[in-house]
């Protein structure tokens, strides 16, 4: 059953890949594969493969492929993402020695990719399950390892109907959870060898802080007199659009607040969306100068790469998403010690949870919430600094989760 839905989705994505440019990308990638890993991997290499689905599960991987590479020089990395929107990205990543993408879960792909690769040990991020290259790879006595890997009873694996699956969990070495209810739900099932570690995330996001970019327009813009006299700063992050009329209705009426709005998709048609809602001075980014930032009320980001610097120059945090799938990186703004603003499509959000339960983070609904938060944290010092502690101390006090895993496999 589970090698018929991979072939039919197969047919759907080559179908689909006529005439969209995401399906497209993947099937031309799928034809590079092998020739890469050809290329990239020869007769005696040692080769570690991690596995990432996308661009968020890779980010939560890096570090410990980072740590892995600084302390075992002696091994290759190998890097495969399903999805375009993480290989494209991260195609030219210099942490990894051979990047390419993952071909469909086939038994005939797995095989194949098993006899080129060669790994001598895996590490799949996240909800990463593909049945037969792990099987594949339990059959070679390959250990493979799940990594900030988080279990939910709605999971196949805790169905009626999904007995057959469940030995798909078996396959690994050893699976590096998030929580105790993922340890719990998997006890039930008697798989044992798990260990709680936390997210990885929080060992990127603290990695990526001591690493903030300069960003010379950012600082005139946080350090103008507009924002020395009284005024906060609110820097709204993967933002889409009901987002942004909450935030933007705010900012029209409050002349104390600056902003610094960095929306998710950045394309001409919404930045002039942003725009045209505006009713203060804005600039955006790529056409702004060190004066027009200093003098601009609200600096619209409209490029890439910046987010995860800019959030230091917040006084509050707003992450978006809330209002659609789901929230965004919560972490990477809490690293800064800065209260966050999310919506409400957070539950399956750890951090998000936890951080709200500690009063570093605040769930919203609609405009006047937003509003009661926001005066709440820019007219009480002492709320602003006890709900900015309690992101800073959430982070610095659940990091640590890429060393437990390397101790485990490296030291035992």
């Amino acid at each position: 059953m589970y090698s018929l839905a991979i072939y039919i989705y197969m047919f759907c994505v080559n179908l689909v890949a006529i005439f969209n440019r995401k399906a497209r990308l993947l099937m031309v990638g799928h034809s590079k594969t092998y020739d890469i890993l050809r290329s990239g991997i020869h007769e005696g290499d040692n080769i570690i493969w991690f596995h990432a689905a996308s661009l968020g599960e890779f980010e939560q991987g890096r570090p410990l492929i980072e740590k892995i590479r600084e302390n075992h020089p002696e091994y290759k990395i190998l890097l495969t993402f399903f999805s375009p929107s993480g290989y494209e990205v991260r195609k030219d990543y210099k942490g990894a020695d051979v990047i390419c993408y993952l071909p469909f879960d086939t038994k005939l792909n797995a095989r194949k990719f098993m006899r080129i690769a060669k790994p001598k040990m895996a590490f799949f991020i996240k909800y990463e399950f593909w049945q037969n290259y792990l099987t594949a790879l339990h059959h070679r006595g390959i250990p493979v390892y799940s990594v900030a890997s988080i279990f939910r009873p709605n999971q196949i694996f805790f169905r009626w109907y999904g007995h057959k699956y469940r030995n798909v969990l078996r396959t690994f070495a050893h699976l590096f959870v998030q929580n105790q209810k993922s340890v719990d739900l998997l006890r039930t099932l008697n798989v044992t060898n798990t260990s709680i570690v936390g997210d990885t995330r929080l060992d990127r996001v603290l990695q990526i802080k001591e690493q903030a970019k300069e960003l010379p327009l950012c600082e005139a813009f946080a350090k103008s007199p507009l924002s020395q006299s009284g005024s906060s700063i609110l820097v709204a992050g993967s933002s889409w659009q009901p987002d942004e009329d909450i935030i933007i209705d705010y900012f029209n009426s409050h002349p104390n607040q600056r902003l610094i709005v960095a929306p998710h998709v950045v394309s001409d048609s919404h930045l002039a969306e942003i725009e045209g809602k505006l009713q203060r001075p804005a600039v955006r980014y790529s056409q702004a100068t060190a004066e027009t930032a200093a003098e601009a009320h609200c600096l619209i980001i409209d490029c890439y790469g910046l987010l995860s610097s800019i959030y230091r120059y917040a006084t509050v945090a707003y992450v978006g998403g809330g209002f659609g799938a789901g929230i965004h990186n919560v972490p990477e703004a809490a690293v800064y010690g800065v209260p966050v603003i999310i919506g409400p499509n957070n539950q399956k959000f750890r951090e998000a949870r936890k951080l709200i339960e500690l009063g570093g983070c605040f769930e919203i609904h609609n405009s006047e919430e937003y509003s009661s938060v926001i005066d709440m944290l820019t007219s009480q010092p002492d709320s602003l600094i006890k709900a900015s502690t309690a992101s800073a101390d959430y982070i610095k006090a659940n990091a640590g989760a890429v060393d437990m895993i390397y101790n485990y496999v490296f030291k035992g």
